[in-house]
């Protein structure tokens, strides 16, 4: 279960990083407001994973897990660039992501 909190922990963290584009500075309220509460649930979620993961895994796996997805849409919904030598990035962090799970069971 410690895992899927920790997936659920990350699947906040893009919605807030997302959301902090969205939310202009905090100069929109309906965004902030969205923003702070997948703040909140994200960091809930980040500590119910810790009860039982390693600190340095689950840091790792939730940053990387935010990262990735925040990448994603920014290339969908802002249209950020794509390249090579980004998606091959990417691809990095996902193995690192991938390499901490294995290591942590």
């Amino acid at each position: 279960m410690h895992w899927i909190y920790l997936f659920v922990a990350g699947l906040f963290e893009i919605s807030w990083a997302i959301g902090l584009k969205f939310s202009h500075g905090f100069t929109q309220i309906i965004p902030s407001v969205l923003t702070v509460a997948g703040m909140i649930a994200s960091f809930y979620f980040l500590a119910l994973a810790l009860k039982n993961l390693p600190i340095g895994t689950a840091y790792a796996v939730w940053t990387g897990i935010g990262t990735i997805g925040t990448v994603i849409f920014g290339v969908l919904i802002f249209k950020e660039p794509v390249s090579a030598l980004r998606l091959f990035c990417i691809a990095l962090i996902i193995s690192g992501i991938t390499g901490l799970k294995m290591l942590a069971d």
